[in-house]
């Protein structure tokens, strides 16, 4: 484990390289996806920062008000505290800062959700990689199989050996990344997206199995929970666009893409 590195009188939390990585990564795809769709690359840039500043001010207020007895004496304080981020507080308000852009920028539709399946799966699977790197925590239950590991030197240190499942999930939606950019022209509008919110509910829900989290309803975690919405609500979509007959659509050759992208027919060189 890493939590730090020093380099002199600075010091780099490996969690925040490996948050600003998962962000730039998911904007060099964006940017592309972008490209590919006739619009300006350098909007990608501009979602990135909204989500960001979204992200941060919503996982900063799902913290205040998750531990607001422990926090209300000094509100100021902790409101601008570099620590404390709850993850779905951090969806919820980068969401919220992506629908803000979107309003602005007039492109508050599908053709924006179906872009941003890949840099969200992308993202989440390499800021996992600041989660196992830091060891903060998200660690999975006690386990002494092949490939258990302890945190002795986490942030949340632990002795015990125990699933690594920051490392199932990096692995997992780096295959969702994967899979979602190479359908990304073999659907029509919105079924990417939908698709997305299957596969991550999916995978977290099963994770979930394994992890230390607290079961608060029906024996299952408040992320299973959420997860079960997830995959309803992305089924239930895929479901309406099959019956509609708007599941596929013919897909479109663009230069330099793979041969699985052009029309029947076409040979690559």
């Amino acid at each position: 484990m890493q939590p730090e590195i020093h380099l002199g009188s600075i010091t780099l939390q490996t969690f925040g390289i490996a948050f600003a990585c998962a962000f730039i990564a998911a904007g060099a795809v964006l940017s592309r996806r972008f490209r590919e769709l006739g619009k300006s690359p350098d909007w990608a840039y501009e979602v990135i920062l909204f989500a960001l500043i979204g992200g941060l001010v919503g996982a900063r207020l799902d913290f205040i008000l998750e531990n607001y007895d422990s926090v209300k004496n000094d509100l100021l304080g902790n409101i601008f505290s570099g620590s404390g981020l709850v993850w779905y507080g951090g969806a919820i308000g980068g969401a919220a800062g992506v629908g803000l852009w979107a309003w602005w920028r007039g492109m508050l539709n599908l053709v924006l959700l179906d872009a941003c399946a890949v840099p969200l799966s992308l993202g989440y699977a390499i800021g996992r990689i600041g989660c196992q790197v830091s060891g903060d925590g998200d660690y999975g239950k006690a386990w002494d199989g092949p490939w258990a590991m302890a945190y002795p030197n986490g942030t949340e240190p632990s002795t015990q050996t125990v699933h690594p499942t920051p490392i199932y999930e990096t692995l997992a939606m780096g295959l969702v990344a994967y899979a979602l950019w190479r359908l990304r022209d073999r659907f029509r509008t919105g079924v990417l997206f939908a698709l997305y919110l299957v596969l991550a509910g999916t995978e977290r829900f099963l994770v979930e199995f394994i992890r230390r989290n607290d079961h608060i309803l029906l024996g299952l975690t408040q992320a299973q929970l959420i997860s079960l919405a997830m995959m309803a609500a992305g089924g239930a979509w895929l479901v309406a666009k099959w019956r509609r007959g708007e599941l596929r659509r013919q897909p479109v050759a663009r230069a330099g893409t793979d041969r699985a992208a052009m029309p029947a027919g076409t040979q690559a060189s």
